[in-house]
C-alpha cells in the first residue's frame, strides 16, 4: 500500500505540473491572439468608421466580441485535452472492463451532445440580441458621460438617466438569456448523460453475481462506475463547450469583416511631396447618400488650398474622404498613384479635426506621441510649438513641455487645445496636411501670425484647410466652395467675382453688404 500511496503521488505531481504548463501555454496562446485580434481590429475599424454605427457597437466588437473569441478558442483548446483525452481514456478503460456493458453505456451521453447541437437555434439569437443590448448601452454610456453639463443645463438629465436605466435593464434581460445556457443547461446534460447508469447498475449486478457477461469482483465493478460517472461528467461539459462555441462564433460574424490585414495595398517607400489630384469625384458615407458630387481640384507641394462651405455642405467629409472613411466614385491620385492603392502605412495623409482629441498626458507626448527625449526631437518640437504660436503660454507654465494638460486637454483654454493638436499634426512629416477648423478658437491675429508661420515653414507640403472663418482665403492658393451638393474650385478672386453665394459670406464675415464698396 506504501508503494501504491507514493505511485500515486508521482503521478499526481506529474499530471498535475503537466496540467499547470499546458493551461499556463494555453493562457498566454490565446492572450496573444486577444491581443493580435484587437490591434487589427482597431487598426480597420479606425479606416472603416462612419457614421452608419455607434461608438457604442465599436466599443463592443473592439471589446467584447474579442475577448468573446479569444475565451471560446482558450476553452475549447482546455477541453480538447482535459475533455477529450479523458473520455477517450475513460471509454477505454469500460471497453477492458466489459465490451458489451461499455458500448451500452454509450448510448446516452451521445444525446446530450447532440441537444446541445440542437440549442443552436436558440444559442445564436439570444447572443446576437445580447450582443446588440450591449452596443446600445455602451452608446447610451459614452454620449451620457459625453454631454453632461450639456444635458443637466437643459434640464434634460434625468430624462436620459431614465434612458440609461432602461437600457441598463434591457442588458441585463437579454444578457442574463443569453449566458443561462452556458450556466444553466450543463446539470441537464449530465443528467442525460448519467441515464445510462441504470444499465450499469443492472448488468453490472449481474457481472458480480457471475451471470452476466463477465465475472467481476465488487472493486471491478466500482471502479467501472466511477470511470463511467467521470466520462459522463466529461460528456455534458463538451456539450456545454460546444454551446460556447456557438456563442463566440456569433462574435466571430460580428468582427470578422474587420479583420482582414492590410498587406494587399502598394506601400510607398517614402512620403514625398507629390501633386495632388481629385477629378469628378462623388463621396457618401457607408450605406449612405452622397454628401457631395462632382469634386475637381488640384494642388501642389508648398500649395494651400482653403474650403468652406455652409453648414453641412460637407466640408468635414471632404476630409475624411481622403483617410477612406466612406466611399468614393471618380478619382483620387497622389502623384501616379490611386488614393483607393496607397496603404495607409504609407502615411501620406495628416488630419486634424474638430476635437483636438488630446490625452491626459504631458504637452510633449501629445504631439510626439511617442517619448522622444533626443535633442533633435525636442528642437523639431520646440519649433512647431512657435509656428502654432504656442511660445509665449509655454514659458508660462511651470513643467513647460512636461506639463500635463489632463483628460482631453481639460487644463487648457479651447485655443491652446487647438494649437496643441495643430502642432501634432505638424510635427508628423506626412506631406499632405488635412485642417479641419484649425483655427476656430483663437482670435483673428493669432490665426493670420500661424497661417503665416505654415506657409513659410511648409514648401514642400499640401495643406488643405477646411474652415468656416475666410480671414486668410485671401491667401490660399485655391479655395473649393460647397455648395448644393457639390463643389466650385478657383481663386479666392474668382469666386468673389463670379459666385454671389461665396462673395456674400465673405462680406458678411467682413462685416459688410453686397452693395458696399
Amino acid at each position: 500500500m506504501l508503494i501504491l500511496s507514493l505511485l500515486f503521488l508521482c503521478s499526481e505531481i506529474i499530471i498535475q505540473g503537466l496540467r499547470y504548463l499546458k493551461r499556463l501555454y494555453v493562457r498566454k496562446f490565446s492572450n496573444e491572439i486577444n491581443r493580435e485580434m484587437k490591434v487589427i481590429l482597431y487598426k480597420n475599424l479606425l479606416l472603416q468608421a462612419d457614421s452608419s454605427e455607434s461608438t457604442g457597437t465599436w466599443m463592443t466588437k473592439a471589446i467584447s466580441d474579442v475577448d468573446n473569441c479569444s475565451e471560446g478558442i482558450r476553452k475549447f483548446t482546455t477541453e480538447f485535452f482535459d475533455t477529450g483525452v479523458a473520455m477517450i481514456s475513460y471509454f477505454v478503460m469500460l471497453m477492458i472492463y466489459d465490451w458489451r456493458l461499455a458500448i451500452i453505456s454509450c448510448i446516452f451521453p451521445p444525446l446530450a451532445v447532440l441537444l446541445a447541437e440542437r440549442m443552436k437555434k436558440i444559442v445564436v439569437p439570444w447572443t446576437a440580441a445580447g450582443r446588440e443590448a450591449a452596443e446600445a448601452l455602451n452608446g447610451a454610456t459614452v454620449d451620457r458621460i459625453t454631454n453632461a453639463i450639456t444635458y443637466r443645463v437643459y434640464g434634460v438629465e434625468d430624462t436620459w438617466n431614465e434612458k440609461i436605466e432602461e437600457q441598463l435593464t434591457d442588458y441585463e434581460q437579454k444578457s442574463s438569456k443569453a449566458h443561462i445556457l452556458e450556466n444553466g443547461m450543463p446539470p441537464i446534460y449530465r443528467v442525460i448523460s448519467m441515464i445510462s447508469g441504470i444499465f450499469i447498475l443492472y448488468f453490472g449486478g449481474k457481472n458480480v453475481l457471475g451471470i452476466g457477461w463477465t465475472v467481476w469482483d465488487i472493486a471491478a465493478f466500482s471502479t467501472f462506475l466511477s470511470a463511467f460517472n467521470k466520462n459522463a461528467i466529461k460528456i455534458s461539459k463538451a456539450a456545454k463547450l460546444i454551446n460556447i462555441v456557438q456563442s463566440a462564433k456569433v462574435s466571430w460574424g460580428r468582427i470578422r469583416p474587420y479583420l482582414h490585414l492590410l498587406n494587399d495595398k502598394k506601400v510607398l517607400p517614402e512620403p514625398e511631396a507629390q501633386e495632388l489630384k481629385v477629378e469628378d469625384v462623388s463621396f457618401s458615407h457607408i450605406e449612405g447618400e452622397p454628401v457631395f458630387s462632382n469634386i475637381s481640384f488640384s494642388a501642389k507641394p508648398g500649395q494651400i488650398i482653403g474650403v468652406t462651405g455652409e453648414v453641412a455642405s460637407g466640408k468635414t467629409s471632404l476630409g475624411l474622404m481622403f483617410l477612406k472613411q466612406g466611399s468614393y466614385t471618380g478619382h483620387i491620385y497622389y502623384g501616379k498613384d490611386e488614393l483607393k492603392n496607397i496603404s495607409e502605412d504609407a502615411q501620406v495623409f495628416a488630419y486634424m479635426g474638430h476635437k483636438p482629441n488630446l490625452f491626459s498626458e504631458s504637452i510633449k507626448d501629445n504631439v510626439l506621441l511617442s517619448e522622444g527625449n533626443t535633442k533633435e526631437e525636442l528642437d523639431a518640437l520646440n519649433h512647431v510649438l512657435q509656428m502654432v504660436a504656442f511660445e509665449d503660454e509655454l514659458n508660462e507654465l511651470s513643467d513647460g513641455v512636461n506639463t500635463r494638460i489632463g483628460n482631453g486637454g481639460i487644463r487648457l483654454s479651447g485655443g491652446q487645445q487647438a494649437r496643441i493638436a495643430l502642432a501634432r499634426t505638424l510635427y508628423h512629416k506626412q506631406p499632405v496636411l488635412i485642417l479641419d477648423d484649425p483655427f476656430s478658437a483663437v482670435d483673428m491675429k493669432t490665426e493670420e501670425e500661424i497661417f503665416n508661420s505654415i506657409r513659410e515653414e511648409e514648401k514642400n507640403r499640401i495643406i488643405i484647410l477646411i474652415s468656416h472663418r475666410l480671414n486668410v482665403f485671401n491667401k490660399c492658393d485655391g479655395v473649393l466652395f460647397l455648395q448644393n451638393r457639390t463643389g466650385i474650385f478657383g481663386s479666392h478672386a474668382e469666386l468673389l467675382e463670379n459666385n454671389p453665394d461665396y462673395k456674400k459670406l465673405v462680406l458678411l464675415q467682413e462685416g459688410g453688404e453686397s452693395d458696399e464698396a
